[in-house]
């Protein structure tokens, strides 16, 4: 009898182990996934300290003679936009996608005081660098809002905006949400998971759909909390999901100049705090089919378009139909 059970209990016993050695862990900066396309680096100094931003910048083999910076979400990065920048790239456009400070594969502080103005001056810093002085900027989730900012800071390099289900649309602390401190979004950090995030972004960026392409972005997300530097890599999520929760930018979608341009995924759900506010508010949070429009009334020059069947990242969900509408609506930026 023992001998018969032998091979399952053997078998049982190992899960652990190959469970241990096949989850996602590549370093605090990524170091060990790679992009589908080269990375540059743009060190300086931020806050007294020595930083160094993670870019792609892809030149098309046809020039059209304008640019496109591609500024990420809280739990996206600069290779996540692979489609977007081949899509764009083979329309002419030179694409430039950096992942922020405290991002993916740029340095994650010990200490940094996080704000839109301070990502916003480090990207127009990169810009600089790169000798870019006129873009089209294009914003996804919390790189919506950091989009947003930067068209207010700097009006005249921006000749388009779009904004792709960008996040703060709706104010959520001055809806009720509770305020969680740093030390608490912390704490919840350094419990993430491939499984939690599967099951989160599956119910919020694709709209209860999977496709085995998503876990690429799974483990991607996954690998950065795994590891030795998981504890900075926590933290400085923590900090970022405050500045997010306590700097809203809607208040002035009044005083965007740049003509903008506004994807919609509509069945997107996305509001921070919403699982740990009162039942009857988290039913009436993160409502994108109402809040899209709500905000293409309230930015002077903007157009919107809409996916009705698509969640929080359409341009991963449907990248053919996003692209279309995407190029169609840069070629009729009027210049």
């Amino acid at each position: 009898m023992f001998r018969r059970w032998l091979p399952a209990l053997l078998l049982a016993a190992a899960l652990p182990l190959q469970a241990a050695e096949t989850k996602p862990n590549y370093g605090p900066e990524l170091e060990r996934f790679n992009y589908a396309y080269p990375v540059g680096h743009f060190s300086f100094a931020s806050q007294g300290k020595h930083v160094h931003m993670a870019y792609i910048d892809v030149k098309p083999a046809k020039p059209n003679g304008r640019a496109v910076v591609l500024l990420h979400g809280k739990n996206f990065c600069a290779g996540t936009w692979e489609a977007s920048i081949a899509a764009l790239s083979a329309a002419g456009y030179r694409v430039v996608a950096p992942d922020q400070i405290g991002f993916c594969k740029s340095t994650k502080p010990e200490h940094y005081q996080y704000s839109f103005q301070q990502l916003a001056s480090n990207t127009h810093a990169l810009l600089d660098k790169l000798r870019l002085h006129k873009v089209t900027l294009l914003g996804h989730s919390t790189g919506g809002m950091l989009a947003a900012r930067y068209a207010l800071m700097y009006p005249q390099q921006v000749e388009q905006l779009v904004l792709v289900n960008p996040i703060g649309l709706e104010d959520w602390k001055a809806l009720g949400v509770p305020y969680r401190t740093p030390d608490q979004w912390y704490e919840r950090e350094l419990k993430t998971s491939a499984e939690g995030i599967r099951k989160y972004e599956q119910a919020t960026y694709y709209a209860g759909q999977w496709k085995p392409e998503y876990d690429k972005w799974v483990n991607m997300l996954a690998g950065l909390y795994n590891g030795s530097g998981h504890e900075r890599v926590a933290w400085n999520s923590a900090l970022q999901y405050d500045m997010i929760f306590t700097q809203p930018v809607l208040y002035e979608f009044g005083q965007i100049q740049a003509p903008t341009l506004l994807m919609i995924g509509t069945q997107d759900n996305t509001a921070i705090g919403k699982d740990i506010a009162p039942e009857p508010l988290r039913a009436r949070l993160g409502n994108y089919a109402e809040l899209g429009k709500r905000t293409a009334q309230a930015i002077p020059h903007a157009t919107l378009v809409e996916f009705d069947k698509l969640g929080h990242a359409p341009q991963i969900q449907d990248p053919q139909a996003f692209h279309a509408a995407l190029l169609k609506g840069l070629a009729e930026l009027k210049h």
